[in-house]
């Protein structure tokens, strides 16, 4: 459920909440909308889509339990307690008897749920930073436990990552007939990424996040087929391509609702609502046959799109001009007073509904290609080898692009930056930007440069009723989190 996207979803008799991959309230709006990809959205948001926009998260300790409706704050922080009903599901699949489960079938099925709790631990430490959590069955249902809400260390929280991940990436199943089910291969593209965002203070994470690159390697291709591929590989024909290692799996019929399937409503979220399906000569636009979404709460900034080299297919992902119901074209002349920031078209319209049925990709072979050449260069400190080079390269020549230059190529500092920058072309708006900027410790700096604004913080703080829960049992939960270079990158982004 976690994983789904509906609007919102409810386990027993809880508070509905958002998931993570549903666009009004999970990864985009915390991990891309905050960061340099968005430009603040003045004229076409308010509210808590205003700040964050502004990667302002001081309200956020006023947010309350769940999805709160009236006044739209994402609280994610009561799937801590979803951990524990993860580890509940653990401790259930342990105890069954060996005449109702073989133990390849409960091993397959463990590997599923500790995928789950692995990436739902994921998640919340790349919003609050390290978050309490109960992972021994013998403390699910004990008081005790369940009121020593502190913060572990980061190396912990990292290690019990690391452990649900690499059990799931040797038991959960290899293959799924059914698409958009959780997968051994899934499990290693996890684990990789996870490993490689934390390798630099965990022993082993690099080596590690190399195996798993191994494992993947000869499975999967870039999707090259059509005009532009990088924009058909989004393309309801073209789901599950030979590049998608997993996506959640959308149905065009779906509207939202937890009984319907899951609807990809990033166009509703991107889209202004005064825009036209048709031009003033009748002819369609790319909003064809949609038209005007909710509004555009996301928008990609004007200064993010100038960043991309002249030739770039990823760029043609991006409008930059449009119509509206009026009869009007609104250019880039118009920007600040029509709209904040240009459009995200990456999961093109193809249906008349609200919603579309395009899957949401969350493990791509091109994002792997690009974690294979960081990890490399990360791992020995070094000028790039033949083979990392190689895998930034392919990526951009699926883009339209010429090798990198020597000069990119010549230091592990310069090659490092290029790829960040390339991790931006290619993975905008789709949830990882915040999550890159963080581990290259330049979240503040080069957020500060597109927003005006430096980020107040560089995770979202715990909510009050959580922090005065926890000094009522005795306990202290710090509020704020951070990491311990991060002084130095809101320093400096405050001296620009």
């Amino acid at each position: 459920l976690p994983f789904t996207t509906p609007f919102t979803y409810t386990i027993n008799d809880g508070t509905g909440m958002h998931g993570w991959y549903i666009a009004t309230g999970g990864d985009i709006r915390f991990f891309d909308s905050t960061t340099d990809i968005m430009a603040p959205g003045y004229t076409r948001c308010g509210g808590e889509w205003l700040q964050l926009s502004k990667a302002n998260y001081e309200n956020c300790i006023y947010y309350w339990r769940g999805w709160v409706t009236d006044d739209g704050n994402p609280n994610h922080f009561m799937k801590t307690a979803e951990i524990t009903r993860f580890t509940n599901v653990v401790d259930v699949l342990q105890k069954a008897p060996a005449d109702v489960l073989s133990e390849e079938k409960r091993n397959a099925l463990l590997g599923e749920v500790r995928l789950c709790r692995g990436m739902m631990m994921y998640y919340l430490m790349h919003v609050f930073g390290p978050v309490p959590v109960i992972l021994d069955p013998d403390k699910v249902f004990d008081d005790e436990a369940q009121r020593n809400t502190v913060r572990p260390t980061l190396d912990e929280m990292c290690g019990y990552i690391y452990d649900d991940l690499l059990f799931a990436a040797e038991n959960a199943p290899e293959v799924q007939t059914e698409k958009g089910r959780y997968t051994r291969d899934y499990a290693r593209f996890c684990l990789m990424r996870h490993c490689l965002n934390e390798g630099s203070h965990m022993d082993g994470y690099y080596d590690k996040g190399l195996e798993m690159f191994a494992e993947l390697e000869g499975k999967y291709s870039l999707f090259t087929q059509g005009n532009n591929p990088c924009a058909d590989l989004y393309k309801n024909a073209n789901k599950f391509n030979s590049e998608i290692i997993m996506a959640v799996s959308c149905d065009p019929e779906a509207d939202g609702s937890p009984k319907h399937g899951n609807a990809n409503i990033l166009s509703m979220c991107t889209v202004p609502w005064d825009a036209a399906a048709e031009d003033p000569n009748g002819n369609p636009t790319v909003f064809a046959p949609q038209n005007g979404g909710w509004q555009a709460f996301y928008n990609v900034a004007k200064k993010f799109y100038d960043g991309f080299e002249n030739g770039d297919r990823r760029r043609d992902l991006i409008v930059t001009e449009w119509w509206n119901k009026s009869g009007e074209k609104v250019t880039a002349n118009d920007l600040g007073t029509r709209w904040d920031g240009y459009i995200c078209n990456k999961f093109p319209i193809e249906t008349s509904g609200s919603f579309q049925g395009t899957d949401i990709p969350i493990a791509r072979w091109a994002d792997a290609l690009l974690m294979y050449a960081e990890l490399c260069v990360r791992n020995t400190n070094a000028a790039p080898s033949a083979s990392a080079v190689e895998a930034v390269n392919q990526v951009r020549r699926r883009a339209g692009l010429n090798n990198l230059e020597a000069s990119n190529t010549s230091s592990a500092e310069k090659f490092l930056d290029a790829i960040l920058t390339e991790r931006s072309h290619e993975l905008f708006y789709e949830g990882c930007r915040k999550i890159d900027l963080i581990r290259f410790n330049s979240y503040a700096r080069v957020t500060s440069k597109v927003k005006g604004e430096v980020p107040t913080r560089q995770y979202v703080p715990l909510p009050n009723y959580a922090v005065e829960a926890a000094a009522a049992n005795g306990c202290v939960l710090e509020q704020y989190y951070s990491r311990p270079d991060w002084q130095f990158d809101y320093d400096q982004a405050q001296g620009m």
